[in-house]
């Protein structure tokens, strides 16, 4: 069976891509630093390396057919890590000769997001975040140009769902659950793009099994759930078996918090996802794979409710 090593596998992305890819028979190699490699998905072997050592990254890759690089940093430290993960990861493509696959997100768009974004899109980044997002694109569209570093990149909303926190579901819109109380960033009617992670994690299992279909350097959107927060407190509802107060997110107050807090700056910078409708089509991806992995919203938000402990009644 094919090998795939999946960096930051102790993470949100990384935890979901490596239960998927053990499901479904891969030999699962989850790269990890420290303490993180003993807490890694069941069938996985934990390989220790720090994703910024270039040798001990190469080495922790040797003999895998794909390289998924589902590193995370902290928002606030992207401008310093963002980069040089990515170089590291070209480099251990390029020994290794695995296909790389990346999640993106949508902040290459800009404010300019809107619905039915396919592939052909231009990116006009005008947020920090967009334009570090372009610039490792476009760092691994040229090494597949000069150097036959294969890259698929699969672009997909906000995610939630999976075992490890983190998300906006359980630090913002559910973490008062508990208090019956469900809390949406952005107005009530204007669509946002999510992608539930053990759906999104599927699809990076079924395009990795037809990566030789693909182009040295591809561009997949996965469309996920295109909802509004009313929809969203509906099924919210329905999964907790109960009503829920709403609640709306103090944006002026994060600015505020944001002066002397750098997480929580980077998050108001973002602000705007929430405020301008836009999802993603997902014609290419389904041309390639055939349907694309969907779980009913309300069924996927009472599992990512029950794997993340959020409702003590549950």
């Amino acid at each position: 069976m094919p090998t795939v090593a999946i960096l930051g596998a102790a993470g949100r992305i990384g935890g979901a891509a490596s239960k998927a890819f053990v499901e479904a028979g891969w030999t699962v190699r989850g790269v990890a630093r420290g303490a993180k490699a003993d807490a890694l998905a069941a069938g996985v072997e934990p390989v220790r390396a720090d994703a910024f050592d270039r040798s001990a990254l190469i080495a922790a890759c040797d003999g895998a057919d794909v390289i998924v690089h589902a590193i995370n940093p902290p928002y606030d430290k992207w401008r310093d890590t963002v980069m040089p993960l990515g170089e590291t990861v070209v480099a251990a493509a390029e020994a290794t000769g695995a296909t790389v696959m990346i999640p993106g997100n949508v902040y290459n768009y800009g404010t300019g997001v809107s619905v039915d974004m396919d592939e052909t899109m231009t990116a006009r980044p005008d947020t920090e975040k967009g334009r570090i997002r372009v610039q490792l694109e476009a760092l691994f569209a040229d090494a597949a140009a000069a150097r036959g570093v294969r890259t698929i990149v699969i672009r997909a909303g906000d995610f939630f769902g999976g075992t490890a926190p983190g998300s906006w579901f359980d630090l913002i819109i559910l973490k008062d659950l508990k208090k019956n109380r469900f809390v949406w960033p952005g107005p009530w009617d204007c669509v946002h793009a999510l992608a539930y992670m053990p759906d999104l994690a599927e699809t990076f299992v079924r395009v990795a099994d037809k990566r030789a279909e693909l182009d040295p350097f591809a561009t997949l959107h996965f469309r996920g759930h295109a909802v509004t927060g009313n929809q969203v407190h509906k099924a919210a509802e329905t999964a907790a078996g109960r009503p829920l107060k709403r609640g709306s997110v103090p944006w002026p107050l994060f600015r505020l918090v944001g002066v002397v807090n750098p997480v929580v700056r980077e998050v108001a910078r973002m602000a705007y996802l929430w405020r301008v409708p836009h999802w993603l089509d997902n014609g290419r991806l389904t041309a390639l794979i055939g349907k694309e992995p969907h779980t009913a919203l309300d069924e996927a938000i009472r599992e990512a409710v029950s794997d993340l402990q959020l409702d003590p009644r549950r």
